[in-house]
């Protein structure tokens, strides 16, 4: 079995498997499996690939045409410009969550502040923030034990000393003993519960619980609203991803109890995050 004769059976079983993005997925998993980068690939087409490679490589198709995520199987996937370990059990960081991390960052002044990320995930939106802007002290609450590991091994791998990791339930309010925030950061589970069943069955792999915003879909900003807004401190912000079409009514839950409100949208024009003024 030769370089390219396996490369060309994964794509093509790919493709009969109704994969979407099945060159760029037969790509990834094939330098995963293999070692071997594309240049690589293309220049050495003849060479030999092990039988137990083969059969690791020809796993992770089956894998893919089952509708495991790819980021699942690579067991890894950039934000910004980190690499984050992630798998079953948290959120795969996505393109459209880094304007959260972006707006986020152009609000830290060179003194530095309070930063909270609520429901952190794998901490994709928090450590960036916090590899990005070392003057700031940023908190990062998840309440799930599986979430929470990736957390954890992120946070090593970024050998970050500005990190706090707390296990906290977001719904539940902020523990005690935590300074207050210059800004909250958010991108919480906003799925309407009844469209859940609905949804491409590679987000159906993710965390229900990473999804799942209630009837509405605005349960966790309620939450935030209610529970945390006491956190930030005045003229502080809170700045939250949302689905599209919701922006209007996060605004109207924020709007007696802060003192203005900003969408931000993202690169195909969709409304994207909510920024808020406290």
């Amino acid at each position: 079995m030769t370089v390219l004769s396996v490369y060309k059976e994964g794509l093509e079983k790919l493709a009969s498997g109704g994969v979407e993005d099945f060159a760029f997925d037969c790509e990834c998993l094939f330098e995963t499996a293999t070692g071997l980068s594309r240049t690589q690939r293309i220049l050495n087409p003849d060479s030999v690939i092990d039988t137990e490679i083969y059969g690791v490589f020809m796993s992770y198709i089956d894998r893919r045409i089952s509708g495991e995520p790819l980021q699942y199987i690579l067991g890894k996937w950039n934000f910004t410009d980190l690499e984050f370990t992630v798998g079953e059990g948290v959120l795969i960081p996505r393109p459209e969550t880094e304007i959260l991390a972006e707006e986020t960052e152009k609000l830290i002044s060179s003194d530095g502040c309070v930063v909270y990320d609520l429901c952190a995930g794998s901490g994709a939106i928090g450590l960036s923030v916090a590899k990005h802007r070392p003057e700031c002290d940023v908190y990062l609450f998840e309440k799930y034990e599986r979430a929470l590991e990736y957390l954890n091994i992120n946070n090593g791998k970024l050998s970050l000393c500005n990190t706090h990791i707390i296990s906290c339930d977001v719904l539940n309010g902020c523990p005690d003993g935590i300074p207050k925030a210059d800004i909250i950061v958010s991108n919480p589970p906003y799925v309407k519960r009844d469209e859940i069943t609905f949804l491409q069955k590679e987000v159906g792999r993710e965390p229900v619980t990473a999804l799942d915003g209630g009837e509405d879909g605005l349960d966790f900003y309620r939450a935030i609203c209610d529970k945390w807004l006491s956190m930030v401190k005045k003229d502080g912000y809170i700045i939250l991803e949302c689905a599209d079409n919701q922006s209007s009514q996060i605004m109207e839950i924020f709007r007696e109890k802060t003192q203005k409100s900003e969408v931000v949208y993202d690169f195909n024009n969709i409304d994207r995050i909510v920024k808020i003024k406290v």
